[in-house]
């Protein structure tokens, strides 16, 4: 699987610009905000329909030309080619070979991506969310079925955190949060079985990856919390909660506090890791998550590295490209990588442009 080319229209700080990509390599270097990480963000919104830069679509659309942003992307699989074209102007549209999609799950599994930005290295140290967010984007691409339960058990939570609010407040009858809690409950047993089977799979390949990594210096594991264990003690749990629940107005029990630990040599590393063993574990969780893709999907998906191999040192870089070779990758960095013996496009982008 490749790109091979990206048309972007009002895009960030883009107003037209196309590129066209090799399959294998691609380098986009040069100074600080110059649109290196808006090619990169561009890739990620028609692979998964959204941004992981921010919730506010209409960022996305050039301050200078506020109507409408445009990003076009020609695909090849083993298989077949393909286009996907993304509108955002009042609303978002997302077309997939001139087909306008019903729902943006249909985009899912076109083009799967494994992504790596420089505020992965500190989410070991954060609040869960980020690491949710990490099996949530894995499993997505994989199993669009999980995106359904992911936003119904979101919006379940809504409405049930909503009427907590109204019982404090308006005395409305406890009665009525079976409703919500059973549907909760049938949410969160498909979400917990989706991210228990993607966590053993990771498990699976992350140690031998880590090792590599590391030179056999450091065993890594990896562990998925939570407090679900089956529909029935759910429920009862969230019964036996719900004073404390109306106290406080939200659910605090439930699949939305489920966490990620790693532990390096048996310590956990949001306490006790170096900064290294951080950037260490979230390179092997990615490499991680890049076999399971290609072991699911038969095809390897497209690694989007921003501001990352200009980390490691020669022969870690050319370790770690040979790790995903007959990938597509594309780099941004501040200077120019020199990479031996690859077949590789370079690119220099200045003042919205790539040469």
């Amino acid at each position: 699987m490749y790109i091979e080319n990206i048309k972007l229209s009002n895009f960030r700080n883009y107003i037209e610009e196309e590129i066209l990509l090799d399959k294998n390599i691609n380098i986009f270097y040069g100074n600080n905000a110059q649109g290196k990480t808006n090619i990169i963000e561009a890739i990620y919104i028609c692979s998964l329909g959204k941004s992981y830069r921010t919730s506010r679509e209409k960022e996305i659309i050039n301050i200078n030309n506020d109507k409408f942003a445009k990003v076009e992307m020609k695909y090849c699989k083993n298989d077949r080619e393909g286009k996907i074209k993304l509108e955002l102007s009042d609303k978002k549209l997302i077309s997939i070979n001139d087909i306008k999609v019903k729902k943006m799950s249909e985009v899912l599994g076109k083009i799967n991506i494994v992504l790596f930005n420089p505020e992965d290295i500190n989410i070991f140290r954060e609040g869960p969310s980020k690491r949710r967010r990490i099996l949530d984007v894995m499993i997505s691409q994989l199993r669009p079925s999980y995106v359904y339960n992911l936003n119904m058990y979101s919006k379940t939570l809504e409405q049930r955190n909503n009427y907590l609010k109204q019982i404090k407040f308006e005395n409305k009858s406890e009665e009525m949060l079976e409703i919500w809690e059973s549907k909760l409950a049938e949410y969160a047993e498909n979400i917990n079985i989706y991210r228990k089977e993607f966590v053993k799979k990771i498990q699976e390949k992350i140690v031998d990856i880590h090792k590599k990594i590391t030179d056999n210096r450091e065993i890594i594991k990896i562990e998925y919390l939570s407090d679900f264990n089956n529909k029935e003690q759910f429920i009862k749990d969230l019964e036996r909660n719900r004073k404390i629940d109306i106290i406080r107005g939200f659910t605090g029990k439930g699949i939305h506090r489920d966490d990620l630990k790693i532990y390096i040599n048996n310590k956990e590393l949001g306490i006790y890791g170096s900064q290294g063993q951080h950037r260490s574990s979230i390179l092997s969780i990615k490499l991680s998550e890049l076999e399971i893709i290609k072991d699911e999907t038969d095809e390897n998906p497209i690694l989007l590295l921003d501001d990352f191999m200009s980390e490691l040192d020669k022969i870690r870089r050319r370790n770690f490209l040979e790790d995903v070779k007959n990938t597509q990758v594309i780099i941004t960095c501040t200077d120019k990588l020199e990479l031996e013996n690859e077949n590789k496009k370079v690119f220099y982008v200045e003042n919205r442009k790539s040469k």
